[in-house]
């Protein structure tokens, strides 16, 4: 069993297809472009998501290396896009803020590119798999799945602390607004009793 895990393992590693993962800030009205060269006939695939800022929305677009739009969308909280390269050159992602007047944003980025290549030599043939060989792509196939629910269960863990700590501060201002008010109103008060007693007295001394 040992002597399997360590197999597929070492085949995982072998055969990856090539990516960036980045998350960035994104100020207001700024834009902020990813550069990648790519061959042609290759398969790229972008997933980003808005983790914190305003209504988590943002603007995106990918141009060729004619600067011809392959995607544009505004105001998305989320997107996953795929286009495979028709010419040699550099593609363009850009993420744009530029609607925003004063709220920043924080963008999570995956892009990928490539073909995976098969991770066992005898599945570029029509032959059956030996029990090992299942196996191995089994758990290839399920460490895949691992490594997506974690990073998506990441991006929903900061969008959560985000949430969390922007009501923390929202309660903690309400707070102190509070306290604040109260003191005033319970020293007005004061006040108030204070010169209901002195009016009182002035008014005894002058009927004497």
């Amino acid at each position: 069993m040992l002597y399997l895990s360590l197999t597929c393992l070492l085949l995982l590693n072998a055969f990856v297809v090539s990516g960036t993962e980045i998350t960035f800030e994104l100020p207001d009205n700024d834009k902020q472009c990813f550069y990648e060269e790519l061959e042609k006939d290759v398969k790229f695939d972008i997933d980003f998501q808005v983790i914190s800022g305003g209504n988590y929305d943002v603007d995106c677009f990918v141009t060729d290396p004619h600067n011809s739009a392959l995607y544009n969308e505004k105001k998305k909280q989320y997107d996953s896009f795929s286009h495979t390269t028709t010419m040699k050159g550099v593609y363009k992602v850009c993420f744009s803020n530029e609607f925003s007047t004063f709220t920043h944003k924080v963008v999570y980025l995956d892009f990928r590119h490539g073909n995976e290549e098969p991770i066992l030599d005898s599945m570029k043939r029509s032959t059956a798999l030996t029990q090992l060989e299942s196996s191995c792509v089994a758990i290839h196939e399920i460490l895949k799945v691992v490594a997506d629910s974690q990073t998506w269960y990441r991006l929903r863990e900061a969008q959560d602390r985000t949430k969390a700590e922007h009501l923390l501060e929202r309660v903690t201002y309400w707070s102190i607004g509070e306290t604040v008010l109260l003191f005033v109103i319970g020293i007005g008060q004061v006040m108030m009793l204070k010169s209901f007693f002195s009016d009182k007295k002035g008014s005894v001394a002058a009927t004497t």
